[in-house]
C-alpha cells in the first residue's frame, strides 16, 4: 500500500485506487489562503502523479463549505497573502495560490470535485479546474471577487470560459452573483446534483467507475483530453498514434482484451 503524505490542513485518504482529498479548515469555511490548504493541494498533487496506486482523485471539503476561496479578513489587513506594494503582492500571488491551478493542471489522474457547500471566489475557481464537478443540493457557487475589488487572480477566467462558454462565464465574472446547485447544473458548471447525504456516495461510484479502468491507458486519456485543446488535429493525430502504440504494448491491454472476449463467449 502506498504512502500517503502528510498534510496539515487537509486530510488524504486512498482505497480501491481513489485518493480523496478532504479540505479541513472548516473554522475558516476551507480558505485557501490564510490556511496551509495551498501547500496541500500542491503536495498532493504531486504525490498523486508519482504514485501508481492511484486513479483517481477526488477534492472534497468538511464542514458547511467546500471552499471560501480567499481570507477575507486578511484583506481587510492587507496581511498574510494580500500583504506588501504592487510587486511584493503580485509575487505572493506566483508563489501562493497561483501554485494550485498548475499544479492540478499538470494532475495526470481524472479529477472530481465533491462539491459539498458554498463554493465561492477561489474556491469555486478550485472546483471549476477540476474534470467532473458533482454537487450537494446545498453548493452555491460565485465568481464573487468584483465585489471585493479584485480580479480572479488564481485563474479564474481562463477556467471558466473554457467550462462554459465566454459570455456566460463573463456574466458570472462580472456581475459577481451567487448560482445554486441547479442553476450550475443548467449551466453545466456540474454533472450531477444530489442530496447533501449522498455526496461521497455520487462522487465515490463515479470515481470507482472511472478507477476500473485500466490505469495507464486511463493516465494517457486524461493527458489526450487536456492537450486537445491547444493542438491543431494533425499533431494531435500524431500525439494519438504514439500513445495508442504504448497502450498496445502494456499487458493491461491484453488483459483487458481477454475480459471482453470472455464476457462475450459468456453470452
Amino acid at each position: 500500500m502506498a504512502t500517503v503524505p502528510k498534510l496539515t490542513d487537509a486530510l488524504l485518504t486512498l482505497e480501491s485506487r481513489v485518493a480523496t482529498l478532504t479540505l479541513n479548515r472548516h473554522d475558516l469555511r476551507n480558505a485557501l489562503t490564510g490556511s496551509n490548504l495551498i501547500e496541500d493541494i500542491v503536495t498532493t498533487a504531486e504525490w498523486v502523479n508519482q504514485c501508481d496506486e492511484v486513479s483517481v482523485m477526488v477534492i472534497t471539503g468538511s464542514g458547511s463549505a467546500f471552499s471560501a476561496g480567499g481570507n477575507i479578513r486578511d484583506m481587510a489587513t492587507r496581511s498574510g497573502d494580500f500583504a506588501g506594494d504592487v510587486a511584493e503582492c503580485a509575487d505572493r500571488y506566483r508563489k501562493g495560490i497561483q501554485r494550485i491551478p498548475l499544479a492540478l493542471q499538470a494532475v495526470e489522474v481524472p479529477i472530481i470535485a465533491a462539491v459539498n457547500g458554498p463554493a465561492i471566489g477561489a474556491g469555486f475557481d478550485l472546483a471549476n479546474m477540476a474534470d467532473i464537478r458533482i454537487a450537494s443540493e446545498s453548493a452555491k457557487f460565485g465568481e464573487t471577487f468584483l465585489n471585493l475589488g479584485i480580479i480572479p487572480g488564481d485563474g479564474g477566467a481562463w477556467f471558466m470560459q473554457r467550462l462554459i462558454g465566454y459570455q456566460r462565464a463573463f456574466e458570472l465574472t462580472l456581475t459577481g452573483r451567487i448560482i445554486d446547485a441547479n442553476e450550475a447544473r443548467e449551466l453545466g458548471i456540474v454533472l450531477e446534483v444530489v442530496p447533501a447525504d449522498e455526496l461521497l456516495a455520487a462522487a465515490n461510484a463515479m470515481a470507482n467507475r472511472i478507477a476500473s479502468q485500466p490505469p495507464k491507458a486511463t493516465r494517457l486519456t486524461k493527458r489526450l483530453m487536456t492537450i486537445a485543446p491547444r493542438m491543431e488535429l494533425k499533431d494531435f493525430l500524431d500525439v494519438c498514434a504514439n500513445f495508442q502504440g504504448m497502450c498496445h504494448n502494456e499487458p493491461e491491454h491484453l488483459e483487458a482484451v481477454h475480459r471482453m472476449l470472455e464476457a462475450m463467449g459468456r453470452k
